[in-house]
């Protein structure tokens, strides 16, 4: 089950997320950018993922009992597949709303150098953090290839943090793209439309 590397591995996560999201917070209010404040409320419900993982790995850990003869060792897939539905119905579904209110009531960006220097060191934080993932999915992994070693894993959260990391890093070359574009025309509809 979860090991120490998969709690190093979600602290990292968690630090790298929560240092993120308040960088972001801080751009979008100098710039009214509506692709940073869904980049925000991102790295938010992705550092409450990291702490909902915690608790996953704390409840598998209990030893059996009476109503548990097998032990609680399931508890760590239940709650991985929380955080599954937390990152998609709760980061996507606040982005999507953020993104179509930006588009139904646009503002111009404010100094956008700002959201350019706060996704760089995005960028640089969560890639650090699926460096750490990765370094502690591959041994693991063996001679498998990837998706056999992820589907024969017996610890989600590994792979789940190294899924999280790769759709923010994605997200945010996204939210740049946005960014870049909007500056680049002098249209806000871009910076709405990279939520």
């Amino acid at each position: 089950m979860a090991s120490n590397s998969s709690q190093k591995t979600i602290f990292a996560a968690m630090g790298a997320n929560l240092a993120i999201a308040i960088t972001k917070f801080i751009a979008a209010s100098i710039t009214g950018s509506s692709a940073m404040i869904s980049e925000g409320i991102h790295s938010i419900v992705d550092t409450g993922d990291q702490l909902v993982l915690l608790l996953g790995i704390r409840r598998s850990q209990k030893p059996a009992d009476d109503s548990h003869p097998f032990g609680y060792g399931q508890q760590l897939y239940f709650w991985t597949f929380i955080v599954a539905i937390l990152i998609f119905a709760l980061g996507g579904g606040m982005s999507i709303y953020e993104g179509i209110t930006h588009l139904i009531k646009p503002s111009p960006l404010e100094n956008p150098t700002w959201n350019y220097i706060v996704l760089g060191i995005a960028i640089l934080l969560e890639g650090f953090s699926w460096n750490v993932a990765l370094k502690q999915f591959l041994p693991t992994k063996g001679r498998q290839n990837f998706w056999q070693a992820i589907k024969n894993s017996k610890d989600p959260t590994v792979f789940a943090v190294l899924f999280e990391d790769s759709a923010a890093i994605l997200g945010l070359f996204v939210a740049l793209i946005g960014i870049f574009l909007g500056h680049l025309f002098n249209n806000v509809y871009f910076d709405g439309i990279a939520f």
